[in-house]
């Protein structure tokens, strides 16, 4: 088999669109999306083949398809909208990122085009350029590049995303193994100088979930994305506590879904069974699935329907 043969997908899928359907919303928007340059996107499942030292386990990927079998999977199971979070680990790979995820936007018009940046001399460049082309969310990964959020370089870059307020996807929680920038001090301390910046923090910051909550309950533009938690694969290496469902059912408007479809292990509609299973409200469901995005990304049922 070949990295990019379409396989059967599970079976499970086939629950999701009743699932939105049940709940009255038109369809589910995934913050958390990865769609790769094909060259890119094997190296990266390459490295989760061989467990790499940031994986620390065996992960096999569920969904090995080439880029147009993922659109099709995401829009057969009503996902309306989907980012594609490309992320730069070394100097001058953002640039070419941000273009592939805007040529994408412009081929699928579910596609979140989704700009990156890694701390260089041109970042301010090209991410004003992404912005000014219509970049509607941005990612980037503190652990996978390993970089200091708070570095210089970098301060007009979270000001330019401070003043677009696009929603800015941030890995900057510990798992599944540490870096040397992850936990909630570093960004924390980003947030402090740019208040007006949207950030989103994925996989709800595990495992540091309550500290990273602790800043949602203190600002009131930082959400928390909801990419793999809850699911047995992540319940292995971290669950999250009953007092941390808690407080994420208290400030349930910024909670996102999140799936990091395609690199899953499971099939996607575990992950959106997992976060009905936890038990709250109808309301925290239709906020987390669609209306907390949809606000969010200005969205609305009409625009979300694509052909």
């Amino acid at each position: 088999m070949t990295e990019f043969e379409l396989v059967d997908p599970p079976p499970d899928d086939a629950r999701v669109p009743a699932l939105a359907q049940g709940l009255g919303v038109p369809g589910i928007v995934d913050i958390h999306v990865h769609l790769l340059p094909r060259r890119l996107q094997a190296r990266i499942w390459a490295y989760f083949d061989s467990a790499g030292p940031l994986l620390g386990r065996p992960w096999p990927i569920r969904y090995r398809w080439a880029l147009p079998d993922l659109v099709a999977h995401l829009r057969t199971m009503g996902v309306l909208r989907f980012s594609t979070m490309p992320y730069a680990h070394k100097p001058g790979m953002a640039a070419n990122l941000c273009r592939h995820s805007l040529s994408l936007a412009e081929q699928y018009r579910d596609v979140l085009a989704t700009l990156t940046f890694f701390p260089e001399p041109d970042a301010t460049t090209y991410v004003a350029d992404s912005l000014a082309a219509g970049a509607r969310v941005a990612k980037v990964h503190l652990q996978g590049g390993g970089f200091d959020p708070r570095e210089p370089v970098l301060d007009p870059v979270w000001g330019l995303l401070a003043d677009a307020g696009i929603p800015v996807v941030i890995h900057a929680g510990s798992g599944p193994m540490p870096g040397r920038f992850t936990g909630p001090t570093p960004l924390g301390q980003v947030l402090a100088r740019h208040p007006n910046l949207v950030a989103v923090i994925a996989h709800l910051g595990a495992p540091e979930t309550s500290g990273f909550l602790d800043l949602v309950e203190s600002r009131e533009n930082t959400y928390l994305d909801t990419t793999m938690s809850f699911t047995a694969f992540l319940n292995e290496m971290h669950r999250v506590s009953d007092a941390e469902v808690e407080r994420l059912a208290a400030v349930g408007d910024r909670v996102l879904f999140g799936s990091d479809f395609p690199s899953i292990p499971y099939p996607y509609a575990h992950a959106v069974e997992a976060l009905v299973d936890l038990g709250l409200s109808h309301d925290w469901l239709r906020g987390v699935l669609w209306g907390n995005a949809a606000r969010l990304l200005g969205l609305t049922a009409l625009d979300s329907s694509v052909a």
